[in-house]
C-alpha cells in the first residue's frame, strides 16, 4: 500500500503543526497551505478553519481530520463532498484544559471572585459569606467526552453535579437527566450552569430567555460549548437586571465579538477570545496518525462525523 499525503491548513499555527507532522510521521508527504496540494495518490486533509473552496483544490480527497474539537463549519460546507470521512478530534490535550477553565468559573462563582473584584474597582473591603463546595448544584449541559471530563472533575472536587443530555448517560458520582422536559425541570435547581454542547440544530438558541428565566435566582452561567447555544442579549439583560449573577463566556455567536456587542459592556460578565481548550498538536497527531491507520485499513474509526 503506498503512503499517503496530508495537505495542512492552519490560520494562526500551521508551522507547530507541521513541525509535529515532520516529527511524528516522517515518511508522509506533508504539504502547507498556500502551497497547492499534492497531485498523485490518496490525500488526507488536517484542517481548522479551511478558506471557502479550499477542498475543491484537492484531487483524490480520502479524508479529513478537524484540529479541534468542533466540527459544525466543517459540517456544513458545500465544498466537501459526503462521501469523504470527517473525523473529529477525540481530547487530544483538551480535556484538562477544561476541566481547569470551568473549574475556575465555578470557584469565580462559589468563591465570591466576581465580587470581589467588583468591590475592588470601589475599594471596598468586605468578606463575603462563605458556601462549601456541596452547596453548590452544578448542571452540566454535554455529556460527551469534554463534558463528561468536566462532570466527573466537578463531583470529584465535591460539587453537587448534574449531567444533561439529549440521551441517558451514566457517569459515576453525577446524577443524570436528559431530555428537554428533564433539563426544565432541573433548570431551578442550578446554581451554576457550565454548556460543554455542539452546534445543532438542537443546541442552536437552547437557553433561550425562558430557559435562563427558569435557572435559580442568582444563578452563573459559563459556556465553553459553542457560541449560537445562548441568546446574548438575553442573558446581558438578565444579568444587568440582576436576575442572573453573571457569566463566563469562551464561546460567542460572532467570534471576534463584534464591539457593538453589549457582552463587552455587560460588567458581569468575563470574556475570554475562545481559549477554554487549545488543541495540542503532537498529542493530536498522534491519534490522527492511528485514525489513519484505521481509516486506510476499512475499520470504524472514533470521532467519524455523522452528516
Amino acid at each position: 500500500m503506498t503512503q499517503p499525503a496530508f495537505y495542512l491548513h492552519h490560520p494562526t499555527n500551521a508551522d507547530a503543526w507541521a513541525a509535529a507532522v515532520r516529527r511524528l510521521a516522517p515518511g508522509l508527504e506533508l504539504r502547507v497551505w498556500p502551497e497547492p496540494p499534492p497531485q498523485d495518490g490518496a490525500v488526507y486533509a488536517l484542517v481548522w478553519r479551511p478558506p471557502v473552496g479550499f477542498f475543491d483544490s484537492i484531487p483524490n480527497l480520502k479524508g479529513v481530520f478537524a484540529l479541534g474539537a468542533g466540527v459544525d463549519d466543517l459540517a456544513a460546507r458545500t465544498d466537501l463532498p459526503h462521501n469523504v470521512p470527517l473525523i473529529r478530534l477525540t481530547d487530544a490535550g483538551m480535556a484538562q484544559q477544561m476541566v481547569e477553565y470551568v473549574l475556575f468559573g465555578v470557584l469565580r462563582f462559589q468563591r465570591d471572585f466576581d465580587a470581589y473584584a467588583a468591590q475592588q474597582a470601589e475599594a471596598l473591603w468586605r468578606a463575603q459569606s462563605p458556601r462549601s463546595a456541596s452547596e453548590v448544584r452544578v448542571t452540566v449541559m454535554g455529556l460527551g467526552e469534554l463534558g463528561g471530563a468536566v462532570a466527573r472533575a466537578l463531583a470529584a472536587f465535591g460539587y453537587t453535579v448534574t449531567g444533561w443530555s439529549r440521551s441517558p448517560r451514566e457517569i459515576e458520582g453525577v446524577d443524570c437527566i436528559h431530555g428537554l422536559d428533564a433539563l426544565d425541570a432541573h433548570l431551578p435547581k442550578t446554581d451554576v450552569l457550565a454548556a460543554v454542547l455542539p452546534s445543532t440544530p438542537a443546541t442552536r438558541g437552547l437557553l433561550d430567555g425562558a430557559r435562563l428565566d427558569r435557572l435559580a435566582q442568582g444563578a452563573g452561567v459559563i459556556n465553553v460549548g459553542r457560541g449560537d447555544l445562548i441568546d446574548i442579549e438575553a442573558l446581558c439583560a438578565r444579568i444587568d437586571a440582576g436576575r442572573l449573577r453573571g457569566a463566563l463566556l469562551d464561546v460567542l455567536p460572532a467570534e471576534p465579538l463584534p464591539a457593538d456587542s453589549p457582552a463587552w459592556r455587560c460588567k458581569s460578565v468575563l470574556l475570554t477570545p475562545h481559549v477554554a481548550a487549545s488543541t495540542l498538536p503532537e498529542p493530536a497527531i498522534r491519534q490522527i496518525l492511528v485514525k489513519l491507520d484505521g481509516l486506510r485499513a476499512g475499520q470504524p474509526v472514533s470521532g467519524a462525523v455523522e452528516r
